[in-house]
């Protein structure tokens, strides 16, 4: 691994910079122990996602365009989102059909893009990481991470190195929280109805902690929790990973 030294460029995702910036420290942490060289592209914006998902396609190409232009250059785009990862890496290539030139460019791009911890692991060789998390926690697999990036085992994996973590599994790990996006907006009873089952999920488990690689599912998840008056703490897994827990969870005062 002492070996590996890429140039990567972190895409920091809106939530994790608008309301979690202790995310992209631990991402960055991370990936540097893991070997790579880091910048955070201050041109990056928004992926676009909210865009396109509604359906504006121009706008969504305007940001895919400036995003692809901020991250010319480096070996690998890294997010600590598996949400943002699959619009960058799935589908922008798609939304240039029409003019080959930038075609062939988000086609290069997503070749580069990953999920941070899928990273680490497929592409870094990580395998362990050295420190501790005195808690049981269980993980939530978001839908994007899950079917669009391929996560699944690469977070279990490290997690299981982590010392003093006993990990719970779901019933349902692999069960929509309800967010999606501009789904809780469009559909808020059944979005409600869907992230009070997840939340019922996991209480079921007896853990302290939940943990998921998706901060639009955590911030979810964790109002939920705290509108039914749990304790349960909701954290970032790249917080965790990196030990850098002093923050609070998200949802609690300064979180």
């Amino acid at each position: 691994m002492s070996e590996f030294r890429p140039n990567v460029g972190l895409f920091v995702t809106c939530l994790v910079d608008l309301f979690r910036p202790s995310v992209g420290f631990a991402a960055v942490a991370l990936l540097e122990r893991a070997g790579c060289t880091v910048a955070v592209p201050a041109a990056q914006t928004c992926c676009g996602q909210p865009a396109f998902n509604s359906g504006d396609r121009a706008d969504a190409k305007a940001i895919a365009a400036q995003v692809i232009d901020a991250f010319e250059g480096y070996d690998y785009i890294v997010a600590p989102s598996g949400s943002c990862g699959g619009m960058l890496s799935k589908h922008y290539p798609e939304m240039f059909g029409d003019d080959p030139e930038m075609k062939a460019r988000a086609e290069a791009f997503a070749a580069r893009t990953y999920e941070l911890v899928s990273f680490l692991v497929d592409i870094c060789g990580m395998d362990a990481v050295e420190t501790r998390f005195d808690d049981r926690v269980a993980y939530h697999d978001s839908c994007s991470s899950l079917r669009e990036m391929k996560v699944q085992a690469q977070p279990r994996a490290l997690l299981a190195s982590v010392s003093g973590l006993k990990l719970e599994e779901l019933a349902f790990s692999e069960t929509c929280c309800g967010f999606g996006g501009t789904f809780c907006v469009k559909y808020p009873e059944i979005s409600n109805k869907m992230v009070g089952d997840k939340c019922d999920d996991i209480v079921a488990t007896g853990a302290d902690t939940l943990l998921s690689g998706d901060m639009g599912c955590l911030m979810n998840i964790a109002g939920k929790l705290k509108r039914r008056g749990s304790r349960i703490q909701v954290r970032h897994v790249a917080e965790v990973l990196a030990g850098m827990t002093d923050a609070p969870a998200i949802g609690e005062p300064g979180g």
